[in-house]
């Protein structure tokens, strides 16, 4: 069984280290290569967020636009006994509803 001084393995791990980061060279130009690949994807997430809002925001109005087009054109059940739109009081009984006095001035 070998026994190694820990100082010792420390100093060798140190050497062997600090020898394979003096091998490694950057690029000059290494940050303003990643600083422009970083700038296009946010740009681009950007973009694509943009467009992602305004298809769901035309698709919305389009759909709202078609809903309202399929509404029937006659009026409903619920104001089918209103004659003359409500303006005149035609009675609890014609209807079904109660007694309203409408007023115009």
């Amino acid at each position: 069984m070998n026994h190694t001084d820990p100082d010792r393995t420390e100093r060798e791990l140190t050497e062997a280290l600090a020898a394979l980061a003096g091998g490694v060279r950057a690029a000059p130009d290494a940050y303003r290569t990643a600083r422009g690949e970083w700038l296009r994807r946010e740009r681009r997430r950007r973009l694509v967020l943009a467009v992602l809002i305004t298809v769901v925001f035309a698709l919305a109005t389009l759909i709202g636009l078609w809903v309202l087009n399929e509404a029937p054109a006659h009026p409903g059940v619920i104001f089918s006994g209103l004659p003359d739109a409500g303006l005149t009081n035609a009675g609890p009984t014609s209807a079904g509803l109660p007694d309203v006095q409408v007023g115009t001035r």
